[in-house]
């Protein structure tokens, strides 16, 4: 017990530092390492991406308590969240909000009535890697907000669902990477309080099939 209390008395300063980020982390702000192409082209394995906590609400910290409402997620942000299905967190684009009507008919998605717009996307995009089959990028309109997804017309996927209303409280969400994502179509709706936080920005990223070289052009870009 001696040695404890010697080594927590010489080592104040660094614990004192190590429960400071701990609780940074939880409360005000997180990072988090993007792991699959869920969300190619917008996110890449490898990002490092900011997730504001505060974006949406004040929560105790370590918990899913919500003390204070901040703002209400809006369709097209892409949020950090704890999966209902298995508890990973996870980080996909929110295209629903409660009490939409949504349904997917070949891909496409319809929103409350209104058919959203798609077309190819121009210009160079990051692809899913080691996928040897199709990949479409194109740019979807989600009711004024513009982004890309991906489609792989080759692979298996759940292309149709609905029409869903999403229930109160909750969120449907989607990866950008439409046909290698499991999202709301496979875990069902998000509620409020599991969503964790807000993702704007890369702050930097490594990319695992070049040794890990950065790349340097995602270095503090915005989503």
């Amino acid at each position: 017990m001696k040695i404890i209390t010697n080594w927590l008395r010489s080592n104040k300063g660094f614990i004192a530092l190590m429960l400071g980020m701990l609780l940074f982390r939880s409360a005000i702000a997180d990072w988090y390492t993007v792991p699959s192409s869920s969300m190619y082209p917008t996110l890449q394995i490898g990002d490092r991406v900011l997730a504001d906590r505060l974006a949406y609400d004040v929560k105790v910290p370590f918990t899913d308590l919500i003390l204070k409402h901040v703002a209400d997620p809006v369709r097209g942000d892409i949020v950090t969240f704890t999966s209902p299905a298995n508890g990973v967190r996870l980080v996909k684009r929110l295209v629903a909000v409660p009490g939409d009507v949504v349904e997917m008919r070949d891909e496409q998605l319809t929103i409350n009535g209104v058919a959203l717009q798609y077309q190819p996307a121009a210009g160079q995009h990051p692809l899913t890697p080691d996928y040897v089959g199709r990949q479409l990028v194109i740019n979807e309109n989600l009711l004024g907000k513009q982004h890309g997804i991906i489609e792989m017309p080759d692979r298996s996927a759940l292309r149709s669902f609905g029409p869903v209303t999403v229930p109160p409280g909750q969120y449907l969400m989607l990866g950008d990477n439409r046909d290698n994502s499991a999202d709301s179509r496979y875990i069902g709706f998000v509620k409020r309080e599991l969503i964790t936080g807000q993702v704007r920005r890369v702050l930097f990223s490594l990319d695992q099939d070049h040794y890990y070289l950065p790349r340097w052009n995602r270095i503090d870009a915005t989503l």
